[in-house]
C-alpha cells in the first residue's frame, strides 16, 4: 500500500471522534469539488441548482456515510466523496426535470439568487469560495476556454485525481491516447495560464 496521506491521517483522527479533523478533511476538498461540480452541473441544471446547495448535500452525505467508506490509496477519499457528489447532482436533474417537489429535494441555502434561503452552517461555502477566490475563478476561465476534451482530461486526471487507466475507461480511449490527451492539455492550459498572467 502507498504511504497514507493527510486524508488518511485525517480519517483516523474522525474515527476516534475529533470533529475538527472532519472540517479539515472536507475543507481540504472543497475548491475540487467545487470546481467538479461546476462542470458536472453543466451550463442548464446551473441556472437551477447552486454549487453550495451540491456540496452542502455531498459533504452532510459523505460524514452520515463516513462508516462506509475504506482507505485504500492516497486518492481515494477523493473518489469517493465525488461519486456522492455524482449522486447529488443526478438527484438535483431528475427533480429538476419533473419538476416536483420531494422529501429529498435539496435545501436551496441562501445566496445572491436565493436571499431568503437558510444561511448554512459552514459560511465558507463553494461558491463563496469561488466568488472571493481570484484564483479559482482564473482557473475556471483557463478551463473554459479548453476544448471539451482537454478540459474533461484535466479534470478527471488533476482535479478528481483518478489513473491512467481509470480516465481511459471513464473516456472510453486507450491508456497511450489519454496519457497523451493528458499531455497536450496541460501543455495548452500552462500556455492560457501564462498569457493570463502576463496580461
Amino acid at each position: 500500500m502507498e504511504q497514507p496521506s493527510s486524508s488518511f491521517q485525517l480519517l483516523e483522527r474522525i474515527k476516534k471522534g475529533d470533529r475538527e479533523a472532519l472540517s479539515l478533511l472536507l475543507d481540504a476538498h472543497r475548491r475540487r469539488l467545487a470546481v467538479l461540480a461546476h462542470y458536472r452541473l453543466g451550463p442548464q441544471l446551473r441556472g437551477l441548482v447552486e454549487i453550495d446547495d451540491i456540496l452542502q448535500e455531498t459533504m452532510l452525505k459523505a460524514y452520515l456515510q463516513l462508516d462506509q467508506f475504506t482507505y485504500r490509496t492516497p486518492g481515494s477519499f477523493m473518489r469517493w466523496i465525488t461519486r456522492i457528489m455524482d449522486h447529488v447532482i443526478a438527484d438535483a436533474a431528475r427533480y429538476h426535470g419533473r419538476q416536483k417537489r420531494q422529501a429529498t429535494q435539496l435545501l436551496p441555502f441562501r445566496s445572491e439568487s436565493n436571499p431568503g434561503g437558510p444561511e448554512p452552517a459552514d459560511s465558507r461555502t463553494p461558491s463563496r469560495l469561488l466568488a472571493q477566490d481570484e484564483g479559482l475563478r482564473s482557473l475556471m476561465r483557463e478551463l473554459d476556454e479548453l476544448p471539451d476534451d482537454y478540459r474533461e482530461v484535466i479534470l478527471l486526471a488533476k482535479i478528481e485525481g483518478l489513473s491512467t487507466r481509470e480516465v481511459a475507461e471513464q473516456m472510453g480511449k486507450s491508456r497511450e491516447t489519454v496519457a497523451l490527451l493528458l499531455h497536450r492539455a496541460v501543455k495548452r492550459f500552462k500556455k492560457l495560464h501564462d498569457l493570463e498572467e502576463s496580461l
